[in-house]
C-alpha cells in the first residue's frame, strides 16, 4: 500500500482571525516543515487545499486524503495522492503557489479552496476569478490534466444573496471552464458537532473519513478512465 504524501503547513485554522499572512508571489511555500511526497508509480492526484487538506488537528493518517488513498488502494489503482494543504490560505494564496506545487506533473488536480474565502466574507467575483486562474495555471502545466473543483460553501450568517452567490460561483466555474465538480464534501459533516472538533469548523477522524467518502464518490470514477491508474 502507497503511503499517502503530505505537504502541510500547520497554521492557524480556517477562519481564525489570527491566521498567519500568506506568502508573497516571491517566497516560495517551502521549508523545513514541508515534506513533499514524489509518485514512484501509477497516477499521481494533486490536491491543492487548505486546512481540511492539512488535515489540521489530525494525526496524517486520519485527514481524509489519507484516507482516500487507502479507498483507492482497496479499490486496486496504482495512485498517488498528494496532500498539498495550507491553513488558513484563501483562494488567492492557493493561486501564488499553485505554480510551484505544479513542478512535478500530476495526472489528476483537485482544487479545494475558497472555504476561508467565505468564512472571511471576501468578494465572490474575485474567488471566481481566481479559481479560474488557478485552473488555467494547472492546464498550462499539464493539457492533459483531469481537473476537479470541490464546491465550497459560506456560512448563512453572511446572509442569504452571500451563500448563494458563493454557491453559484463554483458550479459556474465548473461549467464554464469544463471541470468536474466534486459536489460539496463536508455533506453530513459540517455543522456536526459528533463530526467535528471543538473548534467546529474542522472534522474529526470520524467527519474526515465520510468527506473522504464523500470525494471519493467522483475521484474514483475520474480514476477508473484513466489509462494505467487500475492495477487490475
Amino acid at each position: 500500500m502507497m503511503a499517502v504524501g503530505a505537504l502541510c503547513i500547520a497554521g492557524a485554522c480556517a477562519g481564525d482571525s489570527g491566521a498567519k499572512p500568506e506568502p508573497p508571489p516571491s517566497v516560495p511555500v517551502e521549508s523545513s516543515t514541508v515534506a513533499t511526497a514524489r509518485a514512484t508509480e501509477g497516477v499521481r492526484v494533486l490536491i491543492i487545499g487548505t486546512s481540511l487538506t492539512a488535515g489540521l488537528g489530525l494525526s496524517p493518517d486520519s485527514a481524509y486524503p489519507a484516507v482516500m488513498q487507502r479507498l483507492a488502494d482497496s479499490a486496486g489503482f496504482r495512485t498517488t495522492i498528494v496532500a498539498a494543504g495550507l491553513s488558513g490560505e484563501t483562494s488567492a494564496g492557493a493561486l501564488r503557489r499553485v505554480d510551484w506545487l505544479l513542478r512535478d506533473p500530476a495526472e489528476v488536480v483537485v482544487i479545494e479552496t475558497g472555504a476561508n474565502d467565505g468564512l472571511r466574507g471576501l468578494d465572490v467575483d474575485t474567488t471566481r476569478a481566481n479559481l479560474v486562474a488557478i485552473i488555467g495555471k494547472v492546464r498550462s502545466a499539464n493539457p492533459t490534466a483531469r481537473v476537479l473543483l470541490a464546491q465550497m460553501e459560506a456560512p448563512p450568517n453572511l446572509g442569504a444573496r452571500y451563500t448563494r452567490t458563493f454557491h453559484e460561483a463554483f458550479m459556474t466555474v465548473a461549467r464554464d471552464e469544463g471541470v468536474t465538480l466534486i459536489p460539496f464534501f463536508l455533506e453530513g459533516v459540517a455543522g456536526d458537532r459528533s463530526m467535528n472538533q471543538d473548534d467546529g469548523i474542522h472534522p474529526n477522524a470520524e467527519g474526515a473519513h465520510r468527506a473522504a467518502r464523500n470525494m471519493w464518490r467522483t475521484l474514483g470514477p475520474v480514476l477508473r478512465d484513466i489509462p494505467g491508474a487500475r492495477a487490475r
